[in-house]
């Protein structure tokens, strides 16, 4: 999705978010390409909000209570996720319940994205920016230690903490780019330092 389509999409999708990326991240990430072509411009092509849940297969509240975590923090319903095989030394049996996910798309994923910026991570406790967690195809995954620093959660009525990853997932395999994109879209990345605790080139 390039040019006039991007711009039909835009209209579509109310975000300030997505329009930023549009009017600003857009052409300044087409000046960085070594073609210069918008078709090489990286997007956002998913994002996929897991829990894992080690007691879900011994305690069936521990999955419910997560899915309906997941429903309030994403608006959709998620998927339960099962063990792909089994793993004696876990005591996990094949398609025992293991977590569950929800991926997110188009305008609910602009959304989640500046929930993620504007409220999520303004409310993590000492937080001194993310960590460059990206794959070798520029897909950055975030791990936050419990879903109570989502505004649609109530802390006093957590009964089982449980930690939520966040795999942000781009149409292009270049991470250099995927992360370059993300600093424009406002991601607060830690500083990279050196070992004499000096900031690395």
């Amino acid at each position: 999705m390039r040019g006039d389509d991007s711009l039909i999409m835009a209209k579509k999708i109310k975000s300030d978010l997505y329009k930023r990326y549009i009017k600003d991240v857009m052409p300044k990430l087409q000046k960085e390409t070594a073609t210069g072509n918008m078709h090489d411009v990286p997007q956002l092509k998913k994002i996929i909000v897991n829990m894992g849940l080690k007691k879900a297969k011994d305690d069936k509240t521990v999955l419910e209570e997560a899915k309906k975590d997941m429903a309030k923090i994403t608006g959709l319903k998620p998927v339960v996720t099962k063990a792909k095989k089994s793993i004696s030394n876990f005591d996990l049996k094949e398609k025992d319940p293991i977590g569950c996910c929800v991926t997110l798309r188009g305008s609910k994923m602009y959304d989640f994205m500046e929930k993620l910026l504007r409220v999520v991570f303004p409310r993590i406790r000492d937080f001194d920016g993310l960590k460059r967690g990206f794959d070798r195809y520029g897909n950055l995954t975030i791990g936050l230690k419990d879903e109570s620093v989502f505004p649609e959660i109530d802390a006093d009525n957590i009964k089982h903490i449980k930690g939520i990853g966040i795999t942000i997932v781009t149409d292009k395999l270049d991470r250099e780019l995927s992360e370059k994109m993300l600093v424009m879209m406002g991601f607060p990345f830690k500083e990279n330092r050196s070992s004499n605790g000096k900031k690395s080139a």
